[in-house]
C-alpha cells in the first residue's frame, strides 16, 4: 500500500458497531484503541470483521492539545 498519509498505525479490529449508515470501527494499536467512523458500505467492501488486522490511517491538518 502506498499512501501520502504519514500516520499509519497497524492493529487489530476489536469491535465494529454498525449504525443506520455509519459504523464505528475500533482498532487496538499496541494497547491503545483508535476509533474510526466509516460508512457501512466501506465496512462491507473491505470485509472488515473483529480479529482482522487493519490500518488506522490518520490524515489531519490540525492536531488539538488538551490538559486537565
Amino acid at each position: 500500500m502506498k499512501i501520502s498519509a504519514r500516520n499509519i498505525l497497524k492493529g487489530t479490529i476489536v469491535e465494529i458497531v454498525k449504525g443506520a449508515t455509519t459504523s464505528h470501527v475500533r482498532i487496538d494499536v499496541g494497547g491503545s484503541v483508535v476509533t474510526a467512523s466509516i460508512t457501512n458500505e466501506a465496512v462491507a467492501d473491505l470485509k472488515l470483521e473483529k480479529g482482522k488486522q487493519a490500518y488506522a490511517v490518520i490524515k489531519a491538518s490540525d492536531v488539538m492539545v488538551g490538559i486537565d
